[in-house]
């Protein structure tokens, strides 16, 4: 067993930035765990711009904007290995993982950052009737088929599911010259951000049916056609409204879920709306020194924020390891209500929390005109106004120290979407 500062599993964005961040704390024993061949994550196959508007204040694409965290890991010389599989944390944060090189191995670590990101819903999860023939792709296996290893999963496609990678595949698709026919969505609000549905869907004449969803995929060697239909308020798809669409290729962009198997195993609690962790404003999960960031934590519309929370979580697990666990005074839950699904952190200690504490949550629904307030116990503290919400897009309020401080037995803090 060789014992290790700090252990971060997952070599993506966040797991970059949070190693980066860690090391300019002071903490030099690094070791970053990466079951790819290659560090950068996800982003190798996003080959699209609108990457790192906020972190670098310029357009990048997903391979540039890995690159420049790579070079600052280089830079630095943290250590990482890659084609790495960690197969079990222990509470007491022994982290067992298994390569090539070096056969199954164990570290003991005083600090842990689980960075493992997210995995898409597969067709077993949908309920969809029909056989199984072969042109049924996840978007993001798609995606990664394209981009990666220069395959075309097909010319005549039907996406399921507006969420933010089906939406970039209709475009991607279609400039390789496949004709996308439609993009159907069950909800009657799209999964996406709303500049991906005009520069992808809008711009190229692609169809978004709204409380739409897939009834049937014909064929039984390969995909031949599919049936969509209307669904009602319950989600059950409506009778004489089906329509026929001839294809030979349907793409699944039904949700992404954080991938956390590990952290399960580990005894980690689960928040059962976002299926990530529970954590507290030093984004520590239920497990002393084991933090959690990115989109294993809640699933992110932008990498920049993935970027701003794992260099949060570098920096707490560097104080942890340093300074020992902090002992807490009062830890006061975050509340979500009327319209917020689930906030991130869930806890959040007015005595130990940074100057400035970053609240992120998305809503249940599309709202108009709209405020976002922030009650400390009865108080309301915060009322900002908003034309648009969607679940698509996150949103965050920033609560400072001082006004946490100055409330005077503080029992919760609540954040709730109010119509104006």
């Amino acid at each position: 067993m060789k014992n290790c500062d700090l252990v971060i599993i997952g070599g993506g964005p966040a797991g970059l930035a949070a190693a980066v961040s860690a090391y300019d704390a002071g903490i030099r024993d690094i070791l970053i765990l990466e079951r790819d061949n290659c560090l950068g994550g996800i982003l190798n196959q996003c080959i699209h711009n609108g990457f790192g508007l906020h972190t670098f204040k310029e357009e990048l694409t997903g391979p540039e904007y890995a690159d420049r965290f790579i070079r600052q890991v280089l830079e630095r010389k943290i250590e990482y290995r890659l084609s790495t599989m960690v197969m079990d944390i222990t509470p007491q944060k022994v982290v067992t993982a298994m390569n090539r090189e070096d056969g199954m191995f164990q570290l003991q670590a005083k600090a842990v950052i689980l960075a493992m990101g997210c995995r898409e819903r597969p067709r077993g999860a949908l309920n969809i009737p029909g056989f199984r023939p072969a042109g049924i792709f996840s978007a993001g296996t798609a995606q990664r088929l394209i981009n990666i290893e220069g395959y075309m999963p097909g010319r005549e496609v039907v996406i399921l599911g507006s969420g933010d990678i089906g939406l970039i595949m209709a475009r991607r698709m279609t400039l390789e010259g496949a004709k996308v026919k439609v993009v159907a969505e069950i909800m009657p609000y799209s999964g996406g951000l709303k500049r991906n549905i005009v520069q992808c869907l809008d711009d190229f004449g692609i169809p978004l049916k709204l409380s739409h969803t897939l009834v049937d995929i014909r064929g039984k060697e390969r995909v031949e056609g599919v049936t969509i239909a209307q669904v009602d308020e319950h989600m059950k798809p409506i009778p004489g409204t089906e329509e026929e669409y001839s294809c030979d290729t349907v793409l699944l962009s039904v949700g992404l879920l954080p991938e956390n198997e590990l952290s399960k195993s580990a005894g980690v609690a689960l928040n059962p709306v976002t299926r990530g962790a529970f954590v507290n404003d030093r984004l520590e999960t239920s497990i002393d020194g084991v933090f959690a960031c990115g989109n294993v934590l809640h699933v992110h519309d932008l990498v920049d924020y993935v970027s701003e929370e794992a260099a949060a979580a570098g920096r707490h697990a560097a104080e942890y390891i340093t300074r020992g666990e902090a002992e807490s005074t009062s830890a006061v839950p975050v509340k979500a209500v009327d319209g917020v699904r689930y906030t991130v952190p869930t806890t959040i200690d007015p005595q130990l929390c940074d100057d400035m504490v970053t609240v992120r949550f998305r809503v249940g629904k599309v709202f108009k005109d709209s405020y976002i307030s922030v009650y400390l116990n009865d108080e309301r503290i915060q009322h900002r106004r908003k034309q648009i919400m969607a679940p698509g897009e996150m949103e965050q309020v920033i609560l400072p120290k001082k006004t946490l401080l100055g409330k005077d037995d503080l029992k919760e803090i609540t954040v709730r979407i109010e119509e104006a």
